[in-house]
């Protein structure tokens, strides 16, 4: 099972790693980890009962997600919701508890803050303005989405790649985070450690490509946890993975909030 923070802590303060100086990546998901729900499912209640018809719910496949979506965002449109029908309904949204804190607090020490998410920009970006957290969040990494002339939503893939089988065809994360990492590096700018936060199954590549100075932290009793948890039991179905990250379990963003603020003190 995951180690919870306390044992985490005392576990690596006798290790031979190296104090390290330097920001924190903190890396992100959007949906179920920064805010309490699925921004794209949020939508929905849109539709006439909240129930959007049978042949567009045939359309949602784990691989098409984002071409469900864009069938859903035409449906809006054609029964009469516009944008500013669409931004209420986002505003209704909640943070998830104590991420304000904690993404006020890492702004404050100078961390780098992303987001890594299979929403949309349209979406996130509402949302980060609506909370004031647009400033903080340095990059987004989402499929892009505005209004066309006519104020229907239109979303597009991030990218099509085929080289990442637990990712969905528009967006590998583990891809965009060390793409990232790089490009950063090139300007000149290190992490000292990458703090990446997530929920979801699409989480675990991006996990995977973590390094033991690193965290990876999934939230209580969703499919990343459960996979985490898998791979540290040695299940068989996922033995092939090697997950190198030390693990901090959350069910708040208080919960991380504390782990960063003894991270930092690591540093001084």
């Amino acid at each position: 099972m995951i180690h919870r923070l306390t044992k985490l802590i005392s576990r690596h303060h006798n290790t031979n790693i190296s104090k390290m100086t330097g920001r924190l990546l903190l890396a992100f998901d959007f949906d179920h980890t920064m805010i309490e729900e699925n921004s794209d499912l949020w939508v929905k209640r849109l539709a006439p009962g909240g129930v959007l018809p049978q042949e567009i719910e045939d359309k949602y496949s784990d691989d098409g997600w984002t071409h469900y979506m864009g069938t859903i965002f035409e449906y809006l449109y054609n029964i009469g919701a516009r944008q500013h029908d669409i931004q209420k309904c986002l505003t209704e949204i909640p943070l998830t508890s104590g991420f304000k804190q904690l993404l006020d607090y890492a702004h404050k020490q100078g961390h780098d803050c992303i987001i890594i998410s299979d929403s949309n920009s349209f979406f996130i970006r509402y949302i980060l303005e609506c909370y004031n957290l647009e400033n903080i969040i340095s990059k987004v990494y989402t499929n892009p989405a505005e209004f066309d002339k006519e104020g229907c939503l239109k979303i597009d893939l991030y990218h099509h790649q085929d080289w990442c089988n637990l990712s969905t065809v528009n967006l590998c994360k583990g891809h965009i985070l060390t793409e990232h990492i790089r490009e950063q590096a090139v300007l000149g700018h290190t992490y000292s450690r990458v703090v990446y936060v997530g929920d979801g199954s699409n989480d675990l590549c991006p996990a995977l490509t973590l390094s033991d100075k690193d965290y990876i932290c999934p939230r209580v009793n969703l499919r990343l946890w459960k996979k985490v948890n898998a791979i540290l039991a040695g299940d068989e179905k996922f033995k092939k993975y090697s997950l190198k990250a030390r693990v901090l379990e959350w069910e708040s963003g208080t919960e991380i909030l504390k782990m960063i603020k003894e991270l930092d003190s690591e540093e001084v």
